[in-house]
């Protein structure tokens, strides 16, 4: 027997996605309103792009990128501050040996901010002028979303007017409801654990649209050519033919899936941990929870709506009835079974090859043809030919 992984990459795995298409959508609507009650009630992480701060440039020689970050923000602990715990919120380092680390903090008044830079120079053992500090205002991050979403429109009409003329707008209906998906979990996800929102984010969640869209248009491609002309079928449902596509391009998703994680995850590594690259950060991570959401939706939840609104249809109603009342005339005897063998087949079979189909070969000798008489065993011979009571048959005189 062949293992899953072979019949993953046949098609031949036989996983009931359509078939359970209420549990996929019962999953969608928790995660849904998970999403929803944490916008409500948790909110967002907003960087200081978004809420404002200051940004102090310290130079390079001061030590490596953590030891300017530890000094800021031993500095920011001394400062007493009622309203919020002030941070750190971001730190890059621009240019080279002779470049600056900018590291941005949360909103300071100028008392603060002074009070700052004298701190962080004690710390780091250099003169207050060697550091200089600026004002971050959250006007320029809320241009980037004013344009990000503005962006997210014209996407959105872009891909459903492409969906329509490529396929039809059920599918294209389909796929903007899946993409929507995606966005709104992605950015639950980042209200409930708390991951900071930047511009780079949101450019993130712009590009993580263009995977999901391609997954779901490959998908929907073969959807497309198993449906074709099934209403003059009536072997196969639409669902069915839906799902088998879903089957045959799944192995496809996953390792689409794998190879766009891979490089993402080694960018979030990368930026996060070895450079310490505050827009690597965010741009890795959020590419690398909206793509693995993007796997998810576009296997079981795209294909699932798209058969959900197919089922609606008139057309598709009565073909499915069709193919269940035929299905139910074969179970019944009704109707017989296109390609299988008749009790004449099965006898020359199992005469021809003794041991198989054992069963259906007795069938076959059990059931007499039609006018033919029950065979009762050897007919009693007395020496004379095959008929009872004398030799051969008496052939008559010729005519005179």
């Amino acid at each position: 027997m062949s293992g899953i992984a072979t019949r993953l990459y046949k098609g031949e795995a036989g996983i009931n996605v359509i078939g359970r298409r209420k549990v996929w959508f019962t999953v969608a609507a928790t995660a849904v309103l998970i999403a929803v009650l944490s916008f409500a009630f948790r909110g967002f992480t907003l960087g200081i792009d978004f809420s404002g701060g200051v940004e102090f440039q310290v130079p390079v020689s001061v030590g490596s990128m953590s030891d300017a970050e530890n000094a800021v923000t031993t500095a920011l602990g001394k400062i007493d501050n009622a309203d919020e715990p002030l941070r750190v919120a971001s730190t890059q380092q621009v240019g080279g040996g002779d470049g600056t680390y900018l590291i941005r903090t949360s909103e300071l008044t100028s008392s603060q901010a002074l009070q700052a830079k004298a701190d962080i120079a004690q710390e780091l053992g250099i003169s207050e002028g060697d550091i200089s500090n600026s004002r971050v205002s959250g006007a320029w991050g809320s241009q980037v979303t004013e344009r990000a979403l503005l962006g997210l429109l014209v996407f959105l009409a872009a891909v459903t007017l492409y969906l329509v003329v490529r396929f039809e707008w059920r599918m294209a209906v389909s796929a903007v409801i899946s993409l929507l998906l995606d966005l709104v979990i992605t950015a639950g996800i980042y209200s409930l654990v708390g991951f900071e929102i930047s511009p780079s984010t949101i450019i993130g969640f712009l590009t993580i649209l263009g995977f999901a869209l391609y997954d779901v248009v490959v998908v929907f491609d073969k959807v497309q050519e198993n449906t074709r002309g099934i209403t003059a079928s009536s072997t196969q449902t639409y669902p069915e033919a839906a799902n088998l596509a879903v089957n045959q391009t799944l192995m496809r998703s996953i390792n689409t899936g794998l190879v766009a994680l891979l490089p993402v995850g080694g960018l979030l590594f990368i930026g996060a941990f070895l450079l310490g690259a505050g827009t690597l950060r965010d741009l890795g991570l959020v590419l690398f929870v909206g793509m693995g959401i993007a796997v998810y939706s576009s296997i079981f939840f795209a294909t699932p709506v798209l058969a959900t609104f197919k089922a609606y249809e008139p057309k598709y109603q009565g073909h499915t009835q069709r193919v269940l009342a035929r299905r139910a005339a074969i179970a019944r005897g009704e109707v017989p079974v296109k390609g299988a063998r008749s009790p004449k087949q099965v006898a020359k079979t199992a005469a021809a090859e003794p041991g198989s189909d054992d069963e259906l070969a007795a069938m076959a000798g059990a059931t007499p043809k039609v006018g033919s008489r029950p065979a009762t065993g050897k007919r009693p011979s007395s020496g004379r030919g095959g008929r009872p009571g004398g030799g051969n048959r008496p052939g008559r005189g010729k005519r005179r």
